[in-house]
């Protein structure tokens, strides 16, 4: 089945290096997927580290069907053959390309395969306790190890890195000195996206929003209206059945008099 004509393609997305900054948002469910695309946001991702995002990463792509979307992989790929499998299968269920959080080795193995594959670069979550969640980069020493983890990137064939708690400056310098796309998570704006969760747009949890992030809605907030307002419907509909409210005429089937002395005649005849 031959699927809709992207927006974009990686070799679109290379043309536009330094020409101007594409907007880029991470969903969670093919409603924020289908938004995003109304929206009219370049560039998506999405989870594919797990049997359930994995079975979600079709709907997201029906829901937008013309958006550049990436996958990020499982993090602990045990072996590059894993790597291959899991991006093979990402692009198939119709991934653009693929996010990894790993060695260059993994990203080299797919991408000798023809995965396209954004790598890494800075802060990483789940590596956190070699670095504390904190800006990486503001030394000259992280800042040379930045730039030598960007090359090794290059080399091993990523088209684009993610580059999270970045000091803008040094993410601005890095953007000039590299042909990777650079993809700005709390980075600045000098970088080639702009990029951003939706749970962070959406104000969809409790926590403090991060430094990096703007909450442009409360959803959380509310969900917990419309949470209160389930009980307080709930609560209606049973006070309705207990006081005789509900069902009310309208609500009921009726039968004709004379229909329903019938049919009691036929259902004791048959009784007999």
């Amino acid at each position: 089945m031959l699927r809709p004509l992207k927006k974009y393609s990686v070799y679109d997305l290379r043309q536009l290096k330094g020409k101007r900054q594409l907007t880029h948002v991470h969903v969670k469910s093919p409603e924020e997927a289908a938004a995003a695309e109304a929206a009219g946001i370049d560039l998506l991702s999405c989870s594919f580290d797990s049997a359930a995002s994995q079975a979600r990463l079709p709907l997201i792509v029906d829901a937008a069907p013309s958006r550049f979307i990436s996958g990020a992989t499982p993090h602990g790929l045990a072996s590059p053959e894993e790597a291959i499998r899991v991006g093979f299968k990402a692009l198939e269920l119709g991934a653009s390309s693929v996010y990894c959080s790993g060695s260059p080795r993994m990203i080299e193995a797919m991408a000798r395969e023809g995965i396209p594959v954004v790598g890494h670069l800075g802060m990483v979550p789940r590596h956190a306790t070699w670095t504390n969640v904190r800006a990486i980069g503001k030394t000259a020493l992280e800042a040379r190890r930045l730039h030598q983890q960007l090359k090794d990137l290059e080399n091993a064939g990523a088209y684009a890195a993610e580059v999270e708690l970045v000091p803008h400056q040094l993410a601005s310098y890095l953007c000039t000195k590299t042909s990777l796309l650079l993809m700005s998570l709390g980075s600045g704006s000098g970088c080639d996206t702009q990029f951003l969760f939706s749970d962070d747009i959406l104000g969809d949890y409790d926590e403090r929003i991060p430094r990096h992030a703007k909450a442009y809605r409360d959803f959380k907030g509310e969900y917990k209206r419309l949470q209160l307002e389930r009980v307080a419907a709930f609560k209606e509909f049973a006070e309705d059945v207990m006081s005789g409210r509900f069902p009310e005429a309208n609500h009921v089937v009726e039968m004709t008099a004379a229909a329903f002395e019938e049919a009691v005649r036929a259902i004791e005849k048959q009784g007999n």
